[in-house]
């Protein structure tokens, strides 16, 4: 049996990305993209590549321009996180998982660096798979920041809004600092 979890963008004006999964925050879902996680039962961890994840380029011009579009990571690396974070969780839980084995593979229709949460969708619906496949319950207030430890913890990524206003406050910084002769 294969389990599907979607997550769906989402466009954060408050709070940190991953809390637009049931955190606090204001934001709107946005319904036309999607990330979709699909786990099913096999005899050891397999995680698959998207086409987005594999390294082989037909020029080092496409290479430039992949790493252009996606940065230097793809999703593999989130459900890696993913599921570091939801056995921690459960360990932490004194739950125990079973002698269960999976393989996973993700996909996502949400544009890449838009600031629309595709990060954490991708972990928020390998995460609900995982729910669902150990038949483990999160609550829905601590969700979010298992999402969110995820990101940054594992990650070391910032969400978007704590980047932009990084970059902001760089830029106000730089141009106060700027002698205006």
């Amino acid at each position: 049996m294969v389990i599907e979890s979607r997550a769906y963008a989402r466009a954060g004006l408050l709070g940190n990305p991953s809390d637009g999964y049931f955190g606090k925050i204001i934001a709107i879902s946005v319904k036309n993209f999607w990330a979709d996680v699909f786990l099913q039962e096999s005899q050891d961890i397999q995680i698959e590549t998207h086409e987005k994840d594999l390294d082989r380029y037909l020029s080092v011009c496409e290479l430039v321009e992949r790493i252009d579009l996606c940065g230097y990571y793809g999703g593999v690396r989130l459900i890696k996180a993913a599921i570091k974070k939801f056995y921690e969780y459960c360990i932490s839980q004194n739950i125990k998982l079973g002698d269960k084995n999976f393989t996973i593979r993700y996909d996502s229709t949400i544009p890449r660096q838009l600031g629309l949460g595709g990060s954490s969708a991708i972990i928020t619906a390998a995460i609900r798979s995982l729910m669902k496949f150990y038949q483990v319950d999160i609550p829905i207030e601590i969700l979010p920041s298992i999402i969110l430890e995820a990101e940054l913890d594992e990650l070391e990524s910032m969400p978007v809004l704590w980047t932009g206003l990084f970059r902001f406050t760089r830029v106000a910084f730089t141009w106060i600092c700027t002698p205006k002769f």
